[in-house]
């Protein structure tokens, strides 16, 4: 494929295609902009992109595929932009927003083709210096076409991404904001709720900010995403998400009846079909929340443990994502939590320190 390809957005997800990109089609010319003068100068000296032009307009008239790596809210800016520019006659844009009704209501009304994309994959990391050519490896890449005729778009489209090794799935734009709005957008609205519930209750008990780790931690997790990102995605999902949460609170009042009469019953039934269903969903696909590979390992509370254990670790070149330590086991056991960039890295790790070290070590 020789194509003129122009990424806008040179953080975490645009670098990161653009390495996909250049390793599946080198004779494409890789065209970059982002607004920060610095990421444009990364990208260029290390040869994420090959060219950075002037002007996002001067790029975009020379290209073949726009791709839109920039929150939603920043994308309608652009593809406003981009209708009054004299584009290439054959011109695809997408874009990779994580809601896609707005957007694509938008777009079709535009003088140019355009087939909206989210690749759902992420990482606790952001920024150019994060990128990760196998970041989208076995992640849905969902794709919203409009109409019949972009089915040949959407075959330019995975084949110019073929080098991320995603799964391509294609959707109405409205089906794609019910599920994410359900299965990405308001689980983050529930941990926000949950840490800045947690944090007013602490001026009335104070110690429950110390007790406020493990299990809590790790369900408030996603909590720390980008707030600016977070904001534009609501509100550009609103509609859906109103229904979750006017869904969310009749339940609740459900819940809070059960537990005024002391209906044992249908407490213990509704823990146990919530326990079921997890254990039923899929354990080895990334889904519409990044995925945390941790991994745990006991460790006595000696001298060098760690660095035993990040020395061995380094042997088959694992590069670890975050390292902490759990203080759930007074003095005489710690538990070690690392996390890694992907499933295989945490896989080869627990193997590593079980074949090598009396250490116990689990994945949950």
């Amino acid at each position: 494929m020789q194509k003129n390809v122009l990424i806008v957005g040179l953080g975490l997800i645009g670098s990161s295609l653009a390495s996909c990109i250049k390793g599946a089609h080198p004779s494409c010319v890789l065209y970059g902009w982002d607004y920060l003068a610095e990421t444009k100068a990364t990208a260029l000296k290390e040869g994420i992109v090959d060219r950075v032009s002037a002007s996002f307009e001067e790029a975009a008239c020379l290209a073949d595929i726009i791709i839109l790596a920039v929150p939603v809210k920043t994308s309608l800016t652009y593809l406003a932009t981009l209708a009054t520019l004299p584009l290439r006659e054959n011109v695809l844009v997408t874009d990779t927003g994580s809601t896609k009704e707005e957007i694509v209501s938008f777009a079709i009304q535009q003088p140019y083709t355009f087939v909206g994309g989210h690749p759902m994959a992420g990482s606790h990391k952001s920024g150019i210096q994060a990128r990760d050519e196998r970041l989208f490896e076995e992640a849905y890449y969902i794709l919203t076409p409009t109409q019949s005729a972009d089915s040949e778009q959407e075959i330019v489209l995975k084949e110019l991404l073929k080098g991320t090794r995603a799964k391509f799935l294609s959707m109405s734009a409205s089906e794609h904001d019910q599920i994410t709005g359900m299965l990405s957008h308001f689980p983050h609205i529930v941990a926000a709720a949950l840490v800045n519930q947690a944090d007013h209750f602490n001026l009335t008990y104070p110690r429950s900010k110390q007790l406020a780790a493990g299990g809590f931690r790790d369900i408030t997790r996603i909590a720390s995403s980008d707030p600016q990102m977070w904001t534009d995605i609501l509100l550009s999902n609103h509609d859906v998400l109103v229904e979750r949460i006017d869904e969310w609170q009749a339940r609740m009042s459900i819940v809070r009846e059960w537990l005024i009469q002391g209906n044992t019953a249908a407490i213990y039934d509704f823990f146990e079909r919530a326990r079921d269903t997890r254990e039923r969903l899929p354990i080895h696909q990334k889904g519409s929340i990044p995925a945390f590979y941790d991994l745990f390992i006991d460790i006595p509370d000696s001298p060098g443990i760690i660095g035993e254990v990040t020395s061995l670790l380094g042997t088959a070149n694992l590069s670890l994502v975050n390292l902490r330590i759990l203080e759930t086991r007074e003095e005489i056991i710690g538990v070690l939590q690392l996390s890694f960039k992907n499933q295989k890295d945490q896989c080869i790790g627990q193997q590593l320190i079980t074949a090598n070290t009396p250490y116990r070590c689990w994945i949950k």
